[in-house]
């Protein structure tokens, strides 16, 4: 690699800065309805990544742009700007889905749909959750995620609207879910790393 940063111009020093600097991952809400239980998974799953130390972790809720519906308006909303550029500074996501009729939620694919480029070579991973763990609506995603040239990582947290929510509202995951998160991240954190040097 030495060789090759010289040949294009970079240092010795410049390759251990940019080997030592922190990735940016933001862990995305895929939903924006009222009494959404998204931000609850969004902390949870925060939490966890914070205690490993090995990016810089941040919630990133779509409802806070105010998105229109793609097409709908000439697309000088200063929300679409700023949704564009969050995404920019970051170097992978967590996704957090939710399974809506078989799929994720219009609200999800309209904020995926409203950027391009900034998506590209990019890694993610993904937090479902729904009767069947959200799995169908994960399955979408990712045919969706690789248009957009987003890496997908294998491991997939699933949660069970019946073993880990109290009454559908209260989020109370399983024990056993937090190591299919660590891996999950450890596998976003890497491929997002190596992504890192197309862009």
């Amino acid at each position: 690699m030495g060789f090759i940063n010289k040949l294009f111009g970079k240092s010795d020093q410049e390759e251990v800065t940019m080997t030592n600097e922190k990735l940016n991952i933001g862990i995305i809400l895929g939903s924006t309805r009222q009494g959404r239980v998204s931000p609850q998974v969004g902390e949870w799953v925060k939490g966890i990544a914070d205690q490993r130390g090995d990016a810089n972790y941040e919630i990133v809720d779509i409802a806070d742009f105010q998105l229109p519906f793609l097409g709908t308006t000439d697309g000088t909303e200063p929300g679409i700007a700023a949704w564009n550029e969050k995404l920019a500074n970051l170097d992978g996501f967590v996704f957090i889905v939710q399974e809506y009729n078989h799929s994720i939620t219009g609200a999800l694919k309209n904020a995926i749909d409203f950027a391009r480029e900034v998506w590209y070579n990019k890694a993610a991973g993904i937090v479902s959750y729904g009767s069947t763990g959200g799995a169908r609506a994960a399955e979408h995603l990712r045919g969706i995620l690789a248009e957009q040239k987003v890496a997908d990582v294998r491991t997939h947290p699933t949660l069970s609207l019946f073993t880990d929510f109290a009454n559908g509202t209260e989020f109370t995951p399983q024990d056993l879910h937090v190591d299919n998160v660590n891996t999950m991240l450890e596998e976003v954190v890497s491929w997002s790393g190596a992504l890192k040097t197309l862009r």
